[in-house]
């Protein structure tokens, strides 16, 4: 904010027409400038963006590594995990779709030491989005719990 916001002679008779629409300009730019950044939901669709594919990574593991072996419930797991696995699937489709609708693009960006950035553009406004490793791995686990969950309910309500 200039010392000249607030101020009523300076919009008036004081100031040229062509300073006042360079002022204005200024100020429209700077304000164009707040309403591309990202908000709180886009934010948080983002950082899911990010956590979804390494999910998907870990499940596909866990799924190799129960053929691989013998297990009494080993069609069991496989159910199980196949059907996480296609819940995180669509979950991702939709949430890319949805980042798509709202021009924001993300690009893996690199890892320094503990911390994994992501460079997004979101409708022109362009940041980096950095999240540490052991968040990504309680935030993860905390998500895997919920699907999970949410397969096991079904289970427990089709066998009833």
């Amino acid at each position: 904010m200039s010392k000249l916001d607030g101020n009523e002679r300076w919009k008036t008779k004081m100031m040229l027409t062509e300073h006042k629409k360079q002022y204005e300009n200024r100020n429209e730019a700077k304000n164009s400038h707040l309403r591309n950044r990202p908000t709180e939901d886009e934010l948080i669709m983002i950082r899911d963006s990010i956590l979804l594919p390494h999910m998907l990574t870990m499940v596909q593991k866990s799924i190799d590594d129960i053929e691989s072996g013998s297990n009494l419930l080993k069609q069991l797991y496989l159910t199980a995990a196949r059907a996480v696995m296609d819940k995180i699937s669509g979950d991702l489709y939709s949430l890319r779709r949805e980042l798509s609708k709202r021009n924001i693009k993300i690009i893996e960006d690199e890892q320094v030491e503990m911390i994994v950035y992501h460079r997004f553009i979101c409708r022109g406004y362009e940041d980096r989005f950095g999240m540490m490793r052991e968040v990504m791995r309680s935030e993860i686990s905390i998500r895997l719990s919920k699907y999970l969950k949410e397969i096991a309910g079904r289970l427990a309500a089709t066998g009833q």
